[in-house]
């Protein structure tokens, strides 16, 4: 057990969800045998009335979920970094004590997100576990996309990747991420037996959630996708939307969301390696899906 293992905390908050706030920044304080540095980010907020030992960093206005999460990753210390929704919380005390040691345990374990259920025994959607067949969500998997609500990750691999992707706003940042480690050459890894608490709602679904996640995912390709795949796995996702998508007015946004991450370049673009095409292939999900 590496007695060391100090965490910073990031929480992303708006400020309009202060009881969820006050119980996550709780079960954080309650972890045992860690060193936790925590900061609280306002999204276009200040935070106020947080615990003594809780930092605040207010940022003037919504900057959007990556960017505000990088926001409070310089401001804490840790070789080890975790990522918390301001209405998740940890229900057990020795959570990231656990992650530390996995961590410690695997060196080439890069990324964590642990399994997700609802305080209340709700059940849960399945886009909380990361693969395509959902299965038993006790049982862990590598994980080429996460949940961004509760992740654990190596600072080293958080700063390979560049962080989250901030020009995303919302929507397939978790992806990007989950890429970028397996392309460290590291992985990232669904803990079935580790649990967080969040509340089981569906986001809403608008014309601006249908446009954001059309643009998004043509920008994860073109960020990350050796160039003769991305056709692949573009193809295949319109497909799926066209095919999924209620009601189907919604389609309209998509197309459209889809034709701006055409139109406009997004930054950064650095290519994975076929190797590491070969490892997630290996691990069961091709970048192409």
């Amino acid at each position: 057990m590496d007695d060391s293992a100090t965490f910073g905390v990031v929480v992303l908050t708006m400020g309009d969800r202060p009881d969820e706030l006050e119980r996550g920044l709780q079960s954080l304080l309650a972890q045992k045998d860690v060193t936790t540095d925590i900061v609280v980010v306002g999204n276009g907020w200040e935070p106020v009335g947080l615990p003594e030992t809780v930092k605040s960093h207010a940022l003037p206005t919504n900057v959007g979920i990556p960017a505000g999460r990088n926001a409070g990753v310089p401001l804490v210390s840790g070789e080890l970094l975790f990522f918390l929704d301001d209405d998740a919380f940890l229900p057990s005390t020795d959570f990231l004590r656990t992650v530390a040691d996995r961590f410690a345990d695997h060196p080439r374990l890069g990324l964590i997100q642990p399994r997700v259920a609802d305080p209340d025994g709700n059940p849960s959607p399945r886009r909380w576990v990361p693969r395509l067949h959902v299965g038993d969500p006790r049982t862990s998997s590598p994980a080429m996309n996460v949940w961004e609500g509760a992740v654990a990750i190596r600072r080293s691999v958080f700063d390979a990747a560049n962080g989250w992707p901030e020009e995303f706003f919302y929507a397939h940042e978790g992806i990007d991420l989950a890429w970028r480690a397996w392309d460290s050459g590291h992985e990232a890894w669904y803990a079935g037996d580790l649990v967080a608490g969040h509340p089981a709602i569906d986001p809403t679904r608008h014309e601006e959630f249908y446009r954001l996640q059309a643009r998004n995912r043509v920008w994860l390709a073109r960020r990350n996708l050796p160039l003769v795949l991305e056709p692949f796995y573009l193809g295949t996702w319109t497909v799926l939307t066209i095919v999924r998508t209620r009601p189907r007015r919604a389609i309209g946004a998509w197309l459209r969301g889809a034709r701006e991450g055409l139109r406009t370049a997004p930054r950064e673009r650095r290519p994975m390696r076929w190797s590491t095409v070969w490892r997630m292939t290996r691990a069961g999900r091709p970048p192409i899906i």
